[in-house]
């Protein structure tokens, strides 16, 4: 599982549109290879995770459709069979049951739940938590598959304080990492907010949004990882050397004791 004490650095593999998406294009085998060029470019690089995510289905319905769940799951399995760093599953835009189902039967390693407790306003509509539908499948299914839940995530408006939102997605939603982001996809996050939830989290805080090699060091105290995917992308595919440059920047932070 991931180190939290290094700050562990974890890439974001978007899959292009699945079967259930309207965008589906209809071949299956190339969106799995580029799914594990990425995750390969990923590791070479050094990062310590990523997060098989389907990306390319917006919009999306609050739960995937069955031929999507099946397309991830061969997928997600796929890559962590290719791969030797964790491997995480977000399905878009709440399914976290899904999730959790994909990453079990793929052996994946962590699930992102983006509203795990509390209401997000999106453009997708009312979005619920589902942590008693997720609980009861833990329950079902036990595994050492950790959930990391987004804070008033991006893309959304919330009602009520960030800081009871957060404690409530953590002791009452059982999440076992919290993510912070910016208001949209790569949009950085406020550094007011980030240090408030570094201060009263009681599990480990990931960056989920808008990280660069220039920024990535004002953020690194008040942070325990980072989740990176829109900087280090063109065209919507990994990038070997926009990764290996956001890598050396955080080895160079790994290296200065007195930012740890």
């Amino acid at each position: 599982m991931l180190d939290f004490s290094k700050k562990p650095l974890i890439g974001m593999v978007h899959l292009e549109p699945l079967p259930g998406s309207y965008r589906y294009g209809g071949d299956l085998e190339t969106v799995l290879e580029n799914a594990l060029k990425d995750a390969r470019t990923l590791e070479e690089a050094g990062f310590d995770a990523l997060i098989v995510e389907n990306f390319g289905d917006a919009p999306y319905p609050s739960k995937a459709e069955p031929p999507t769940v099946a397309a991830m799951a061969v997928i997600a399995r796929a890559i962590a069979e290719e791969v030797s760093i964790p491997v995480g599953v977000n399905v878009l835009r709440n399914d976290a049951v899904a999730a959790y189902s994909i990453a079990y039967a793929a052996r994946a390693d962590f699930i992102r739940v983006n509203v795990l407790s509390g209401v997000a306003f999106t453009d997708q509509g009312i979005i619920e938590g589902v942590a008693w539908e997720l609980a009861r499948l833990r329950k079902l299914l036990p595994s050492k598959i950790a959930v990391f839940a987004d804070v008033h995530v991006k893309h959304a408006v919330h009602f009520g304080d960030f800081a009871s939102a957060l404690l409530d997605t953590v002791e009452r939603g059982g999440a076992d990492a919290i993510i912070v982001t910016g208001r949209r996809t790569g949009e950085p996050v406020d550094v007011g907010r980030l240090r408030l939830a570094k201060r009263i989290s009681p599990v480990p805080v990931l960056v989920g949004s808008g990280v660069t090699p220039d920024n990535l060091g004002k953020l690194w105290r008040h942070a325990d990882g980072f989740i990176v995917g829109t900087w280090i992308k063109e065209g919507g595919r990994v990038r070997a050397e926009k990764a290996r440059r956001l890598l050396e920047a955080t080895k160079r932070l790994r290296a200065t004791p007195w930012r740890a």
